[in-house]
């Protein structure tokens, strides 16, 4: 760079040369200082730039990080894809009972007409607690002559188990199996079916409360009676792996463990489980005891069994849908499962009536459960299990109409009505 040192010798005379000098070098200054200025704005400007490519690759990996921690805890539904067609109409065809990518916002057309009549027959048979009067169960629980220990003892224990298992049955369809099935009508009894095992355990609690029971104690017994708690501890067992929000269904061991989840609370839980507390507290009502009681055990055990008739038809569909999941070990592990459920029900019996009561005994409740149990594996197709063994509850059938259970859906809607509708005739 020019300095003006290197001028000090300039010859007098010569200002024309001096001013041109003067005015060159401060041409020079003026560029220099241009450049530089130009440099700096250049400068900022690139910082500038790099800030926010390095904001919008922030911005990016938020959100990123957002869709994947979503699609973690998201159901199993497929998402609406344009390309591939799935945001066309539904046909039936594309509907399945599990593992289905079709829209399952699209109740209709109707791949299953059964799981929508049952919806339909559902909310025809609804009820409510209240409707149902307990004076005479109050006045009869409050005497001392008015119920044997073992009768107590029995409504105690029926109280105890079924409070909790009608509460592990709606988790167990609320937390899993309504994210698993993937059929929308099938999906609507499924809300229906929870609705109502919410009712039953109101039931439990109106009956609960009314009686003036002690509630620490009943809602316990899952905890520190050994044969309710063992039934408990079962259904949970099936329970655990398909609540996990990351369980899906799609490969043949998760596609198994679900149709084993499926048999453990439709064809175990609710279908054998509960075989017992009902017929002893339906025993209690027909000997004009604890008709109050008596009566909602009856709308419950209705319920139920539309319940177990609705399970069976979806493990068979899924069976049908999916024969390669219907092999010799998933055949050996269902019977399996329905033998050892009888055998636990068999065991509550037996500590629930050490001696005869109410017209039975542990001998012919274990021949009703095995007539029941024979059932349960017929009806998912396996052979029966015990040969010979008859129905020692014929009212039973008269109550709740086990010839029916079968074929419950084929008889009218209007065989259902509310709660105050019942009679004992």
């Amino acid at each position: 760079m020019l300095s003006w040192d290197d001028y000090e010798d300039t010859p007098a005379g010569a200002p024309a040369e001096q001013a041109a000098i003067a005015t060159a070098v401060q041409q020079k200054l003026d560029a220099e200082a241009a450049q530089q200025a130009a440099a700096e704005q250049a400068a900022q400007q690139a910082a500038a730039e790099q800030a926010a490519q390095q904001a919008a690759a922030a911005q990016a990996q938020q959100a990123q990080q957002q869709a994947a921690a979503q699609a973690v805890a998201a159901p199993a539904a497929a998402p609406v894809d344009v390309a591939s067609g799935k945001d066309q109409r539904v046909t039936v065809d594309q509907k399945a009972m599990i593992n289905c990518r079709a829209d399952l916002n699209q109740l209709v057309p109707f791949k299953y007409e059964w799981a929508w009549q049952k919806y339909l027959d559902g909310c025809a048979n609804h009820w409510m607690p209240q409707e149902v009067n307990m004076t005479a169960d109050i006045a009869l629980w409050k005497s001392d002559e008015g119920l044997s220990d073992d009768e107590r003892t029995i409504v105690k224990r029926s109280l105890g188990f079924f409070s909790t298992a009608d509460s592990l049955v709606a988790n167990n369809l609320v937390l899993a199996i309504y994210r698993l099935i993937t059929n929308p009508e099938c999906r609507q009894y499924l809300l229906r079916q929870a609705f109502e095992e919410a009712i039953h355990t109101h039931a439990y609690q109106y009956c609960i409360e009314s009686l003036g029971m002690d509630e620490g104690e009943i809602f316990n017994m899952y905890h520190e009676v050994p044969t309710v708690a063992e039934k408990a501890s079962w259904a949970l067992k099936y329970t655990k792996e398909i609540n996990d929000p990351s369980f899906t269904t799609g490969t043949v061991d998760t596609d198994k463990t679900l149709l084993k989840n499926l048999i453990a609370y439709y064809c175990v839980l609710e279908g054998i489980f509960f075989y017992c507390g009902f017929t002893q507290i339906l025993s209690m009502g027909r000997r004009n005891k604890m008709t109050g009681t008596s009566e909602q055990f009856q709308y419950i055990l209705r319920d139920e069994s539309m319940h177990v008739n609705f399970g069976i038809d979806v493990i068979n569909q899924i069976k049908l849908e999916n024969p390669h999941l219907w092999d010799e070990e998933m055949q050996s592990a269902a019977r399996g499962m329905i033998l050892e459920g009888t055998e636990l029900e068999v065991s509550y019996a037996r500590d629930t009536m050490p001696r005869g009561v109410l017209g039975m005994n542990a001998n012919m409740m274990e021949e009703y459960l095995q007539f029941i149990a024979n059932r349960r594996l017929a009806q998912i197709g396996l052979s029966e299990q015990y040969p010979g063994v008859k129905n020692p509850f014929p009212w039973m059938s008269e109550i709740m109409d086990l010839k029916k259970e079968k074929n419950f859906f084929e008889t009218r809607v209007t065989d259902y009505q509310t709660g105050g509708a019942l009679t004992w005739d």
